[in-house]
């Protein structure tokens, strides 16, 4: 997550889409004339309820107050048989208001213990089906009490994270209270005992499919009892007693799917299950170890039988299933799908099989085991795409988020393999993702959206997307009232403003608004939507034209906020990271300025440089850095507890990373620029950390903490502090060893600064209150500054016309044998005004001739500067007397 720029080339699809017809994105000739009275109301009841039919209830409940007839059709029961809650936060109040239209509920979604609690009060009686995720708090109570109050349940599914706090004792009461279950899948719990797997198979004589998912013990034995039984899944339990499960689950008189995928079964038991049992045609054995390690197990001897396993092809398994096998390979699942002629026990098993595949990959996929990149890159990955088109929401679901697990590598570094990312793209991953994000259903945009986000990482995967209009997916995504869709969307767009080339079409496409607009949309309590909008702001806010976008957007306003309030490191990282993006452009635009002039925006960045998470302070400190190129901020800055924050920063930072190093002495460069400052650093406590830093091993590094040592050298009392400190020799040895030409440039300069002659009366007062313990030697550290000086003169001369130069006086013949362009190539400095008037006040200076300096004076390099900033001026009068730009026109022209 980082900040480049290009401009998008808008590609035509060759396929067309089919919208809802509007003004503005539709054809002309398909609206009616803007002049023309419609009566929306006057719509057939039926086509009305069709509309909203297609629509989430948010737009259904606002569509439904346009009028009283429309509010009789959106209470109408056909539009309420299902309901999903997962992106809500739904309590007993909100189910209370939505009791009097879920009369005839028969299916519900939720998400957590809190809507768990609140299913009650819908007072769905007739209720068929109840699915919930994220539901680790989920207590015995809870579910006693959802199950008792919906006897007609036929469907309970809690996962796939675990069911930690679900005992025996509720499953026991969904054994009691459910006679009519018939589907029952849990995920996670801890013991499923023998008197509850006999409850079930006594009180629930229709229960056919049963899924005991990741869970630490299960009794095999009792699992022999429920005679009614046709698909049973024990993927990823522990505890297994393999030789009881071949020796009694044959005798299952109905068993005809069977999924040990993610256990340690091992070739015996699966051989005596597919050898012994009359009626079991799957057996799905999806990464398990123990089968895949014995290379002589052969799956080919047991005839009528389909095994599932890494090392089979699972498209060819799944045509085995079919009477005709010819026109089916990876679009098996597809085929099977459009048949006309339907086979009711070969679409019972395709679709548990279904489910069962994009759970099992999906699990798999989160925990990455070393050794599937052949498996996820020939059939892997083919397998989910091919889920993402099932019937089953639930499926496409699952599948969209196993896509976009499969391929991260590293999450905390957002870094993932590119081989499996090119792989979906190649097979059309990319469209079907797309498609399932421009859903109405809005389970379906959020996962097709974090998949999309994820394959983004990658270059060639972003410019497909965008190629394919997923810029103006996700930016229409970002403006969704769903947090969760939101969220994800808002993480495509950060990943894909990476590049360069995406960030002017995001802006396009009305990305940086939407994206400011979460923000104070989601203000509190949504940490992930903060983050990503943040995060996607601060790449565009590297781009100059994009960042005028933000600021115009109000993205100013909404990242200090976020600066000032936001307690999560994530967010205020990306809010730090955005503000010092915007600051960077101070050329080119007035972001800085306006940065600077919000209300709070410094005190809050300078309290981030105190954060517990270096991130922060990185970012913090960068910031600062940038706006401190501003006079006003600068002392702003200073006048905020700047100095004594970044000083204290510096100090703390001797073993962080380099970035970090970097700007804490870079922001100290910024704030020295100011005398008053440069002498606060001083007093503070600011040079010994300073020169540590400029012991660094980066480069970087090295150019900041020598650029702060040069401003603050000026200063004799700083100047003095620097040689007490130690920093002579570490000077020195930037000034002839550093790999950066600009940090050489500017510690010569920081000596030369500091032996002008004015440290020597300084010196004997002194600077530190340790004065018998710091006193040093000045002709000595003199000595040893001026010969490295000339030294690094001399790397920048050719020898010869140098010794020529120096025998004549011609300044004019010194400045022709200068080659300048070796000097440029340490890099351009740009000098403020404070910087050209310190310069121009030693050049002036006497003792600048007199106390041994005069080898900078003699060298083509002083006469380089001079040619190029002083000389042409001397013929001006107010140049003559020049103290620097506040009384001199030329001197604030001059840049060197």
């Amino acid at each position: 997550m980082n900040r480049r720029v290009r401009q998008k080339v808008a590609k035509k699809s060759k396929e067309k889409v089919g919208l809802p017809s509007n003004p503005e994105i539709g054809d002309a000739g398909l609206c009616p004339d803007s002049n023309e009275d419609v009566d929306w109301t006057s719509l057939p009841d039926d086509t009305v309820i069709q509309l909203f039919s297609c629509l989430n209830y948010r737009d259904r409940a606002s569509l439904s107050s346009a009028c009283k007839t429309w509010r009789v059709l959106g209470l109408s029961s056909c539009l309420w048989t299902s309901l999903d809650l997962r992106a809500h936060k739904c309590d007993p109040g909100m189910a209370v208001s939505l009791a009097s239209r879920c009369v005839n509920l028969q299916k519900i979604r939720f998400r957590g213990a809190e809507s768990a609690d609140a299913i009650i009060h819908l007072q769905a009686r007739n209720l068929r089906e109840i699915s919930g995720d994220y539901c680790r708090k989920i207590t015995d109570a809870t579910l006693s009490m959802i199950v008792a109050r919906h006897e007609a349940l036929e469907t309970l599914q809690l996962g796939p994270d675990f069911c930690e706090k679900v005992s025996s004792d509720a499953i026991k009461a969904v054994a009691f209270c459910c006679p009519k279950l018939k589907k029952l899948r849990l995920s996670g719990l801890r013991d499923v005992s023998a008197d509850v797997i006999n409850a079930l198979a006594k009180h629930c004589p229709n229960l056919i499919d049963i899924g005991f998912l990741d869970c630490l013990k299960v009794d095999e034995a009792a699992l022999g009892n429920v005679v009614s039984i046709i698909f049973l899944s024990v993927a990823g339990t522990s505890n297994m007693k393999w030789g009881v499960v071949s020796h009694l689950w044959h005798k299952l008189p109905k068993l005809i799917g069977l999924d040990v995928s993610r256990t340690d079964i091992g070739p015996s038991a699966v051989s005596r299950l597919l050898s012994l049992s009359p009626s079991l045609k799957v057996l799905c054995a999806l990464n398990c170890p123990v089968l895949e390690a014995d290379n002589t197990f052969s799956v080919n001897k047991y005839k009528g039988k389909l095994l599932l396993a890494l090392f089979t092809d699972i498209f060819k398994g799944l045509a085995s299933l079919f009477a005709d096998t010819t026109k089916m390979g990876k679009n098996v699942l597809l085929e099977w799908r459009n048949l006309k002629t339907k086979d009711k026990n070969v679409d019972e098993i395709m679709t548990w099989l279904e489910w069962i595949l994009s759970h099992t990959l999906l699990r798999t996929a989160e925990s990455n085991p070393q050794g599937l990149d052949v498996f996820w890159l020939k059939l892997g990955a083919p397998v989910l795409l091919s889920l993402m088109q099932s019937s089953q929401e639930e499926v496409q679901e699952r599948a969209a988020t196993g896509l976009a697990t499969f391929v991260v590598i590293d999450d905390e570094n957002a870094s993932i393999d590119c081989g499996r990312a090119e792989a979906v793209m190649r097979d059309g991953g990319i469209r079907l993702l797309l498609n399932l994000a421009k859903s109405w259903r809005e389970g379906l945009q959020s996962e097709a959206a974090k998949a999309v986000a994820n394959l983004s990482v990658n270059a060639n995967v972003a410019k497909a997307v965008a190629e394919e209009g997923g810029i103006e997916i996700l930016a229409g995504l970002a403006r969704s009232m769903n947090r969760l869709v939101a969220e994800e969307a808002a993480g495509g767009l950060w990943n894909l403003s990476v590049g360069e080339e995406h960030k002017g079409a995001i802006a396009e496409a009305g990305g940086v608004k939407a994206l400011v607009d979460l923000i104070f949309k989601w203000s509190s309590g949504s940490d992930g939507v903060l983050e990503r909008a943040a995060g996607a702001l601060a790449n565009l806010a590297a781009d100059d034209k994009c960042s005028m976008e933000v600021a115009l957007a109000g993205g100013v306003h909404a990242l200090v906020m976020l600066a000032r309030n936001c307690k999560a490191e994530g967010v205020q990282e990306q809010a730090a990271r955005a503000l010092a993006n915007l600051a960077a452009h101070g050329d080119s635009n007035s972001n800085n300025a306006a940065v600077g002039q919000e209300a709070g925006a410094l005190e809050a960045l300078v309290q981030l440089t105190r954060s517990l998470h270096e991130g922060v302070r990185q970012e913090a400190a960068g910031a600062l850095w940038n706006l401190s190129f501003d006079d006003r901020n600068r002392e702003a800055i200073a006048a905020a507890g700047g100095v004594e924050a970044l000083v204290a920063l510096a100090q703390s930072c001797a073993n962080a990373s380099p970035g970090l190093q970097e700007r804490a002495a870079g922001a100290l460069w910024g704030l020295s620029v100011s005398e008053a400052n440069s002498i606060a650093i001083g007093q503070e406590g600011g040079v010994a950390p300073l020169i540590a830093l400029a012991r660094s091993e980066a480069e970087d590094v090295h150019e900041t903490a020598a650029g702060a040592l040069w401003n603050l050298a000026f200063n004799p009392g700083n100047a003095l502090r620097i040689v007490e400190e130690g920093g002579v020799p570490a000077l020195v040895d930037l000034c002839s060893s550093s790999v950066s030409k600009m940090a050489r440039f500017m510690a010569a300069l920081a000596l030369a600064y500091m032996f002008d002659g004015r440290m020597d009366e300084f010196a004997l007062i002194g600077t530190s209150t340790e004065s018998t313990s710091k006193r040093v030697n000045l002709d000595g550290a003199r000595r040893m500054a001026l010969k490295h000086i000339e030294a690094f003169v001399l790397t920048f001369t050719n020898p010869q016309a140098f010794a020529t130069a120096a025998a004549s006086s011609a300044p004019a013949a010194l400045a022709q044998v200068t080659e300048r362009a070796r000097i440029q190539e340490a890099g351009h400095l740009r000098c403020s005004g404070a910087e050209i008037g310190r310069f121009v006040a030693m050049l002036r200076n006497p003792v600048f001739y007199t106390k041994g300096v005069c080898c900078i004076r003699s060298s083509p390099v002083y006469h380089s500067w001079w040619t190029a900033c002083f000389a042409p001026c001397e013929s001006h009068a107010e140049c003559r007397s020049c103290t620097g730009p506040a009384s001199c026109s030329c001197c604030s022209n001059c840049t060197t």
